[in-house]
């Protein structure tokens, strides 16, 4: 199977709280690979278009003002089946159901403030990578 590519961000709550390396460190111990790093801040139109599809739910103004609140870390990710790594490593949205051993499972608290962001599937890594990262890799 080829190496997928996809986006990790450390949310603004993980940067605050001083997680960055913690969430990097579980990142490459469980095989995967940064390619790509920095610490930015998201703007209001990045945002906007990063979440375009819950543009229309209630919630869109609470995301892009959360992601915009504060600095975060950008990565790209490579591996094997690096998506569905990801996000297994990263745990289910609402820490309070994500398990022990996951990121959000293990340091999170609320739903709103859910630590990580990584693409849900290998087309939202494409299209969230050239966002973050402009034209490019895979």
């Amino acid at each position: 199977m080829a190496e997928e590519h996809t986006l990790l961000i450390v949310k603004p709550d993980g940067v605050r709280r001083g997680l960055t390396g913690e969430v990097l460190r579980r990142v490459e111990a469980k095989g995967l690979r940064i390619a790509e790093l920095r610490m930015d801040r998201v703007d209001r139109a990045l945002a906007e278009e990063q979440y375009a599809e819950h543009r229309d739910k209630p919630f869109f103004g609470e995301l892009v003002d959360f992601i915009t609140s504060g600095d975060v870390v950008v990565a790209r990710v490579v591996g094997e089946r690096a998506v569905s790594v990801l996000r297994t490593l990263m745990g289910p949205t609402d820490p309070a159901t994500a398990p022990p051993g996951t990121i959000r499972g293990d340091f999170g608290t609320v739903i709103t403030e859910n630590l990580v962001h990584g693409s849900d599937s290998p087309e939202s890594a494409r299209r969230e990578l050239e966002l973050f990262f402009g034209p490019g890799d895979p």
